[in-house]
């Protein structure tokens, strides 16, 4: 959590902290986190077929993950979740961490990244800051003023 807070704070970005017991699914984030403002957040960290390229996925908790669709929209036939090893190595989490934030350890740039619009163009959105002991929460102007910040390209899709 401290590279995160260190990232937000080198870049002006504002945010409010809210901790948390350690939250593994959506169903445990909505018991402990239910009353942090903004809309809940899923993140996951998917792969093509050949494991050529990686995938950030950030979809509102309640919104069905549909893969088949995702793929056609990246131009694959088929996309899997990535292990944990791969999300260790590629974003430097541990399962149940992810998040954008996770970016910040991207430093190649490797994983590409898609943002449902509900969530790009949300007054208020809220993620783990790495660690599943706390979720940060952000308006849409500093959310979006860490997407700049990572200097990832972000794709805005509708799932």
């Amino acid at each position: 959590m401290n590279d995160v807070n260190q990232f937000l704070s080198a870049n002006n970005i504002e945010f409010t902290l809210h901790e948390h017991p350690a939250v593994y699914t959506c169903e445990e984030a909505e018991k402990h986190c239910g009353d942090i403002p903004g809309i809940a957040c899923k993140n996951l960290l998917l792969r093509n077929k050949k494991g050529k390229r990686y995938f950030l996925v950030v979809l509102p908790a309640k919104k069905q993950t549909d893969l088949k669709k995702f793929a056609n929209i990246v131009g694959e036939n088929k996309i899997s979740f990535a292990s944990s090893e791969l999300l260790k190595e590629k974003l430097g989490l541990e399962p149940g961490a992810v998040s954008p934030f996770g970016l910040i350890n991207d430093t190649n740039k490797s994983v590409e990244v898609y943002i449902d619009s509900d969530i790009y163009n949300a007054e208020t959105v809220s993620f783990h800051p790495n660690v599943n002991t706390a979720t940060l929460e952000l308006s849409k102007d500093m959310f979006r003023k860490f997407l700049r910040a990572i200097e990832h390209k972000i794709t805005v899709i509708d799932l």
